[in-house]
């Protein structure tokens, strides 16, 4: 088989190298790569979101099967494109890819089914969404931007002048563009957070070990917002019991409503979790697989992916039982300093071997190029570093020490990946 990748970061190195371990497939793309992907497949210069020019690529290479992993292409329809061109994609069509495109259908979808998700509003003007949020009065408050924001868009007010400036920022000053123009707000859901994957082919669904997410910018759980700062799976915290649970309460009916909305959805689906008192609730849906979570996910997967992929295209998924190691990861990502704001780029990198690689781990470059002989930074998350062993802290023990002999200007990482699951 040859295969096309879509997609630009980590988590596309991470299913690139996963592919790549598969007797079925002879040849590996990706649009557009980066610098170290370049290393495991040939990168093409064609953007994640360019349709047109995916689908000219496909048929020129005969590609045999195009793996779309980002949100927006997802979004925009690029699986729908392909098939009608009659090239095989991997991941949900347009009409169920808006499970994570508007947050304002996917809160009402599971207020139809029954599914728990924190109290909400919707709103489309900002004059009434205040109005309602002073009524409220209970802080912390989530505000969030109905539309894709790369991972940005939510922000979690603790004050009436907080919410206030949150609402002015998303809906009147457009920070994610159009993805402002309706909102939800929510009431904060005390707790502690889990991240679960699944694959599913519109009828049956096999959750993926669980992982931890750190997405604040700073130890602590301090700063901004990112795209998320390091992970661990599985998450000691999603016990068996709970994970239960999880499946007869949220990704089964889930997977349920999506069919009986004439919306089926096959590929694979994340499930951002919030275990409280009152038990497991949906913080959000993902349309494909997380990033930093598939770089401590799918090294753990002992089953051929392309096995899974071809399980989900023929709505067999029921009859395969998915294999995994029985060992935990790590990933620490090493970001450019003033992310997730302003930072620079192009500064060299020291401490990976001549593939990008260091000993002990396996590199995920998320935001690198290649120049002048080395790798240099190109973006905002730069390297995700990735250990496994078999126990947590062995698995958190070996990714520092790599992150450690790795260097770049200005290089910015959390030193507590992994802490809260530990203590």
């Amino acid at each position: 088989m040859q295969i096309l990748v879509i997609g630009s970061g980590g988590r596309e190195h991470a299913v690139i190298k996963a592919l790549k371990k598969s007797p079925k497939v002879d040849a590996l793309y990706c649009c557009p790569g980066n610098g170290g992907i370049a290393a495991d497949a040939t990168c093409i210069p064609i953007k994640a979101t360019d349709i047109e020019g995916v689908v000219a690529f496909a048929k020129e290479k005969a590609i045999d099967l195009v793996f779309v992993t980002p949100d927006d292409p997802l979004v925009m329809g690029m699986v729908d494109a392909l098939e009608e061109a009659g090239i095989r994609a991997f991941g949900p069509r347009k009409n169920a890819a808006i499970l994570e495109g508007s947050k304002v259908f996917s809160k009402n979808l599971m207020k139809k089914y029954g599914i728990p998700t924190a109290a909400y509003e919707t709103f489309d003007d900002p004059q009434k969404a205040i109005a309602y949020i002073e009524n409220f009065n209970r802080y912390p408050i989530v505000i969030k931007a109905d539309g894709l924001a790369l991972g940005k868009g939510v922000l979690i007010a603790g004050s009436f002048g907080e919410a206030r400036e949150a609402v002015k920022s998303i809906m009147e000053d457009k920070a994610f563009g159009q993805s402002g123009n309706h909102i939800v707000v929510e009431e904060f859901l005390e707790g502690v957070e889990v991240s679960v994957l699944a694959f599913t082919d519109s009828k049956t669904v096999c959750p993926m070990p669980s992982s931890m997410d750190h997405k604040r910018a700073f130890d602590g759980d301090q700063g901004l917002n990112t795209g998320g700062m390091g992970t661990i799976c599985p998450n000691p915290l999603y016990t068996p019991a709970i994970a239960q649970r999880c499946q007869k309460e949220i990704f089964e009916p889930t997977i349920a409503a999506m069919a009986k909305e004439g919306r089926p959805f096959r590929g694979v689906l994340y499930f951002g979790l919030m275990l409280t008192e009152k038990g497991p609730y949906v913080i959000e849906y993902n349309c494909r697989f997380g990033d930093p979570e598939t770089q401590v996910i799918l090294p753990l997967l002992k089953t051929d992916l392309v096995e899974i992929i071809e399980a989900v295209e023929k709505g067999t998924l029921s009859q395969l039982d998915i294999q995994w190691e029985d060992a935990a990861a790590a990933c620490v990502i090493l970001a450019s300093g003033g992310y997730p704001q302003s930072y620079e780029k192009g500064l060299p990198i020291s401490g990976l071997d001549a593939h990008g690689q260091a000993d002990g781990v396996t590199i995920y470059h998320a935001g690198t190029a290649l120049a002048d002989g080395g790798y240099k930074t190109a973006g905002g998350r730069v390297l995700g570093v990735t250990a496994v062993a078999p126990t947590l802290r062995e698995a958190l023990d070996a990714a520092y020490a790599a992150a450690g002999k790795i260097d770049f200007p200005k290089k910015q990482f959390r030193t507590d990946i992994g802490a809260k699951a530990l203590s």
